[in-house]
């Protein structure tokens, strides 16, 4: 058998190495053909997967910052209100000073007067009381009857007993006339300065002097007499609330000619007026022919309830007493207002 010739041989081996090369080609080409599809969807799916993935993750953080949210908010809240509470409060205005609005209201008065004049007020509806130039002791007139029949009414108590028919007239002509017959009369029959002296420790009246010869004589200050208008218009009082109410009636019933003094403080101090009760005093003296006039009582301004006591002396006339104790009494409680 004739061997090929190396150039055949290799031709013939190289058309096969073709022939095979080109079944692989082929084979390969089907086999991308087949598997290319599932892998372009599955990497699109792939895609899709993460693009759900992201997007879950950015509804996820969504959610998450939505529900921090009420939380943040939560704590903003409670620092702001932390803020707040740590902020200091605004400075509080200074309540004025009774005596000093007091003061300022009256000195001038008190000076023109050279001095003879005392005021204190009491606001029933605050407490706050006041009072200028209280060191002076006057002499009380026709005042100290209201301490007489106070006297008498706790004396009534303690003994059980109630004024009778006659003892109410000679009262009433007394602290609506005032009376110095009635008062005397009265003023014996329950003892005297000793008796009065006694009730006015019980009162807490402790500055003044009952003269036992003249009971108009008796000396007093501003700040006695309005502890002593504190028993007859107040609950913290030694006097029974039917006492106190019949010592107002009559207070509140004394004779127009008489309704002048402290009742210029109210809001209608005409002499018919309701919204005041009082009792005066005027007294001349016989050694210097100046008077003493005085005035105290219970009297509503703007909607409030006052203690007015006014004392004065040395007045040139019985018109001219009264009128500096009226502008003084309304200049006090429109200060002390």
């Amino acid at each position: 058998m004739r061997k090929p010739k190396f150039s055949s041989l290799l031709s013939t081996t190289s058309g096969l190495a073709l022939v095979i090369g080109t079944a692989a080609i082929v084979l390969v080409a089907i086999a991308l053909a087949m598997v290319g599809p599932g892998r372009s969807e599955a990497a699109a799916s792939a895609k899709k997967d993460d693009a759900a993935a992201v997007s879950a993750k950015s509804t996820s953080a969504a959610a998450a910052t939505k529900q921090a949210s009420p939380k943040t908010s939560a704590k903003a809240s409670a620092s702001a209100s932390a803020s707040a509470s740590a902020s200091p409060s605004p400075t509080a205005t200074a309540t004025p000073d009774p005596s000093a609005s007091l003061a300022s209201a009256v000195s001038g008065l008190v000076s023109s007067d050279d001095g003879n004049v005392s005021v204190a007020v009491e606001d029933l509806s605050t407490g706050a009381t006041a009072s200028y130039n209280v060191s002076d002791n006057y002499v009380t007139a026709s005042i100290v009857k209201v301490d007489i029949l106070s006297t008498m009414l706790y004396q009534d108590q303690q003994d059980g007993t109630s004024p009778s028919s006659d003892e109410r007239d000679l009262i009433t002509q007394m602290i609506e006339a005032s009376s110095n017959e009635a008062a005397l009369d009265l003023y014996n029959d329950e003892g005297g300065a000793s008796a009065i002296t006694a009730a006015n420790k019980v009162f807490g009246l402790t500055d003044t002097d009952v003269d036992d010869d003249a009971f108009g004589d008796t000396t007093t200050t501003v700040t006695d007499q309005v502890q002593l208008l504190r028993q007859v218009f107040t609950s913290d009082s030694a006097l029974s609330a039917a006492n106190r109410e019949y010592i107002q009636s009559l207070m509140g019933g004394v004779e127009q000619d008489e309704r002048w003094g402290v009742s210029a403080a109210a809001d209608e101090p005409s002499d018919t007026a309701t919204d005041y009760e009082l009792k005066n005093g005027w007294l001349p003296r016989s050694a210097t022919n100046l008077w003493e006039i005085n005035s105290i009582g219970e009297v509503e301004h703007d909607g409030r309830e006052y203690l007015v006591a006014v004392l004065s002396a040395n007045n040139e006339t019985m018109d001219g007493g009264i009128d500096v104790i009226q502008d003084v009494a309304k200049a006090a409680v429109d200060g002390l207002d």
